[in-house]
């Protein structure tokens, strides 16, 4: 049985989220991909996820980030709650 943990979003992610949603089609399915990801594995303890602890940065500010397709999502763990913080696109010269 997998435990579930809760997905919160703060006002600002909101903001961002709807934006989004207006100007990319394909950011609704990818969050809701997310939303699923993070309710069972934040810590991705499966390995099988695109989920990295970033170094370098402290608690309240994203510290783990998830990549789905095009698509970043950084949150916060905090006991049984993961705090979704930002929602954004990939910089485009990430890899040139």
């Amino acid at each position: 049985m997998t435990s579930r943990f809760n997905v919160l979003v703060t006002p600002n992610f909101e903001r961002q989220a709807r934006s989004l949603r207006k100007r990319h089609p394909d950011f609704s399915p990818c969050f809701l991909e997310a939303i699923r990801i993070l309710g069972t594995d934040p810590h991705n303890r499966s390995r099988a996820h695109a989920i990295r602890k970033l170094e370098g940065i402290s608690k309240g500010e994203g510290l783990y980030r998830l990549r789905i397709r095009r698509w970043r999502f950084r949150y916060d763990i905090y006991d049984r709650d993961v705090v979704l913080l930002y929602c954004g696109l990939r910089r485009e010269n990430t890899y040139r």
